[in-house]
């Protein structure tokens, strides 16, 4: 697979999702795979340790249907999160990323194949520890701002819409959605439906968004809220794609990293 060099100018985001995984997988784990481009290619790297017999007995959870594909195709071992409630290591892509606290926001790009922010949420929460992988354009030095994906009920979903949109009057936008393209706030005559049966609504924020934990914790005070794409407390490292190299970068709030051996 070529290596998306423009997405992170010294290392590209292969570098940052094989360096993710010589760090952090080791034999005998159960490792949570997410979803985007990073992910991918971790999940690649993983395959190649795992034929190579430098990585042995790994039991994988996918959380999107592409990665089960490619884990199967390879034979390696998988499960689900009803049967292994509590994961070694889970990864996924970040949107963005805000250094320091590595607050983060996934689903900002949930095509049909990809899954939900609702099953990437509950691995990243199972897992012992939880990574992203993120190019350095995206890696923010402050306030976060752009959209935050909501997966929501289909039914009564303009009602949820609205209270959201009221939440963050003037300060933010709603818009459902649709399958693929733009098709205005109510997303056209084909909303995206997620593999769990929900809407997705994009909360545009128009300035950047000064606590996204109250954000957060407005939104999940809805109703009919299923998931949001704000991460908060969950992310231990980011490696991150930056011109001088791939940086492994922990949370404030957690403790230092230091690769096993």
């Amino acid at each position: 697979m070529a290596s998306p060099r423009g997405q992170g100018s010294g290392s590209s985001l292969e570098d940052a999702a094989r360096q993710l995984v010589d760090d952090f997988v080791r034999s005998g784990m159960v490792v949570g795979v997410g979803s985007g481009f990073g992910s991918s290619l971790a999940v690649t790297h993983l395959i190649s340790k795992i034929q190579s017999g430098s990585l042995r007995d790994i039991i994988a959870v996918p959380t999107t249907a592409a990665a089960a594909a490619e884990l199967a195709q390879a034979g390696v071992t998988m499960s689900t999160l009803e049967a292994h409630p509590k994961l070694n290591f889970a990864f996924t892509d970040a949107d963005v990323v805000q250094e320091g606290t590595l607050f983060s926001v996934i689903g900002r790009r949930i095509p049909t194949k990809r899954g939900s922010v609702l099953k990437e949420k509950a691995v990243a929460r199972a897992a012992e520890t939880f990574a992203v992988i993120v190019p350095e354009k995206h890696f923010e030095e402050g306030l976060i701002d752009g959209e935050v994906p909501v997966e929501i009920e289909q039914e009564n979903w303009l009602d949820i819409a609205e209270e959201i949109d009221d939440l963050f009057l003037g300060d933010a936008e709603v818009w459902r959605r649709p399958t693929s393209g733009t098709a205005g706030p109510l997303g056209g005559e084909f909303p995206l439906v997620t593999e769990n049966g929900h809407f997705v609504l994009d909360v545009i924020f128009t300035t950047p968004i000064a606590d996204l934990r109250d954000v957060a914790r407005q939104i999940e005070s809805v109703p009919g809220v299923a998931a949001h794409g704000i991460l908060l407390d969950e992310a231990y490292a980011a490696s991150v794609a930056t011109a001088d190299g791939v940086k492994i970068r922990t949370s404030i709030f957690k403790g230092s990293f230091s690769p096993s051996p």
